[in-house]
Order: C-alpha cells, then sequence, then structure tokens
C-alpha cells in the first residue's frame, strides 16, 4: 500500500495527462530525469515517491507542496505563487526521514550564496534530534559568529531553527524574537521587528547594546529560520553560579534598602506637611 503522499502525487500526473500538459507517462518521467521504469512502479502503488522526484516535480510542473504534503488547496501553484516560491534542499537518512543539516561558520558565506545548490547543502553536516518538535517540518542549525548576540548567545552556541515559508514572513515573525537572517552575502542570528507591512523590511536588533540596530530590505533576504533552541559548549562552573547567585541576593538586598529609604523619607515628608498646617 502505497502513501497518502504518493497517491496525491499520482492524482497530480493524472490531471497533467488529461489536461494535455504532458503526452504519456513516459514524457512526465523523461522531464522529471527519471527512469520511466522506475515511474511506472510508483503509478502502479507498488513503490513509494522519493522525495527528490517530489522535489524536481515541484519545481518543473509546479505541483503544490501543500496539497502534497497536507491535502489541501489546488493540485498546482499559480504562476505569482511559483515565483514567490523557494524551493529548499532537505537531506533524509535511509528511512526516508528528514534530518537536521547544521552550518557551521566556515561554511556560512558559501551558505549564503549557494543555499540553493542542492550538493552544496547535502555535503554539510547532518544530525537528528530525540524530540519530537524535530521531526515535523524543516530544520536546520547554524552556529553564532561574533558576540553581537551576548548575553544570550555567545560564540560557539549554535541555534536549532525551524524554516518559515516567505509567505508567512510579514503575519508570522513576531517582534523581539530570534530569527536567523540568510542575507545574498551573509548569515545573521538576531532579534527582529517585523516591519513589513509598512515598508518592506525588518529591523534587526543585536542583544549586546555595543551594536547599533540596522535596517534590511526583504529584497536582500533569501531565508529566515525561526530559533527555536540553542545547543552551548558552556557549562557554567560552580563557583561561577555561586557568584551569580550572591550578586543577585546583593542587587535584591540594595533595591530593598533602596525602597526602604524612600518610603521612611515619604513618611516624613507627609508628616512635615500634617504638622505644617496645624
Amino acid at each position: 500500500m502505497n502513501s497518502v503522499v504518493t497517491q496525491r502525487f499520482i492524482n497530480c500526473h493524472n490531471k497533467l495527462k488529461k489536461e494535455l500538459r504532458v503526452k504519456s507517462s513516459r514524457q512526465f518521467a523523461m522531464h522529471l530525469e527519471y527512469l520511466p521504469q522506475s515511474l511506472s512502479e510508483i503509478l502502479k502503488n507498488r513503490r513509494d515517491v522519493t522525495i527528490e522526484l517530489l522535489r524536481k516535480a515541484i519545481e518543473v510542473y509546479q505541483m503544490n507542496p501543500v496539497y502534497l504534503f497536507t491535502g489541501e488547496g489546488p493540485l498546482f501553484m499559480k504562476e505569482e505563487e511559483y515565483k514567490n516560491f523557494k524551493l529548499l534542499t532537505i537531506v533524509t537518512d535511509s528511512s526516508n526521514d528528514e534530518k537536521i543539516v547544521h552550518v557551521p561558520i566556515p561554511a556560512q558565506a558559501g551558505y549564503a550564496s549557494e543555499s540553493n545548490d542542492p550538493i552544496f547543502v547535502q555535503d554539510l553536516p547532518t544530525y537528528s534530534l530525540p524530540d519530537y518538535k524535530y521531526k515535523v517540518g524543516t530544520h536546520r542549525s547554524f552556529d553564532v559568529a561574533g558576540d553581537s548576540m551576548e548575553p544570550t548567545l555567545f560564540e560557539g552556541d549554535k541555534v536549532v531553527c525551524s524554516y518559515l515559508e516567505p509567505s508567512l514572513w510579514e503575519s508570522s515573525i513576531k517582534d523581539s524574537y530570534v530569527y536567523v537572517i540568510v542575507t545574498r552575502g551573509d548569515v545573521l542570528v538576531k532579534r527582529v521587528h517585523n516591519k513589513i507591512r509598512e515598508d518592506k523590511t525588518l529591523l534587526l536588533i543585536s542583544d549586546n547594546p555595543y551594536y547599533d540596530p540596522y535596517i534590511t530590505r526583504i529584497s536582500d533576504i533569501k531565508e529566515i529560520w525561526y530559533v527555536r533552541a540553542k545547543i552551548s559548549p558552556f557549562l557554567p562552573s560552580p563557583s561561577s553560579v555561586k557568584n551569580n547567585i550572591k550578586d543577585e541576593m546583593d542587587q535584591l538586598r540594595n533595591t530593598i534598602q533602596n525602597q526602604s529609604s524612600i518610603i521612611e523619607n515619604l513618611y516624613k515628608t507627609i508628616d512635615a506637611l500634617v504638622n505644617g498646617k496645624k
């Protein structure tokens, strides 16, 4: 029994033939650079469609990925929808489960310029996480470079992110949340203020106050990834934890003393006003 995604792929194939957009299944296979014999096995429900074949079908025939994976919407994208659609290269394991692609610092300049190149992406390191939330959707992780996001993120930390479709940027990007912004020349980890509706830009903000916020145009952005978690190689020593707690207690003690002084002065002022009226 083939999967529901395979059946939807077959539905798209049949509609293409019915509307005479392809003359035969063989022509359909050749356009997708796929063996006609292997396609025949899929059409006869003897094997499942592969991720790579789906990717090619979306690219060549504009099959609607939302329909293929959820069953919702039309079978094919409109021309305008396809122009705004980005085909993302993914990597799967032997069980056809999607893996998390990691982009280390030395590869980030190349990733910014060649993120559409399947060979470049497939050569990057990959891994899996046990949490179920990382099994749904496309995830990628990036090394944090520099000190612009300290004290939230430090150089050497890794941020694990979920992919944000360009069609959702305007409605889904939340102010003050952390995102990875892939531009035409760089990979940036920043807090974001969404100004797409007003002027088609994002305001990128560093947690380190030394760095000033700056504006980036949407037209210069290739990908946006929502940061869901961080993996840090640093573990505070017991002494530093104790020092942090002591510092926090000292700050709390000073705050209480200051508040007490303010209240005491307020009482004195009230007494002076009351006595002055008598």
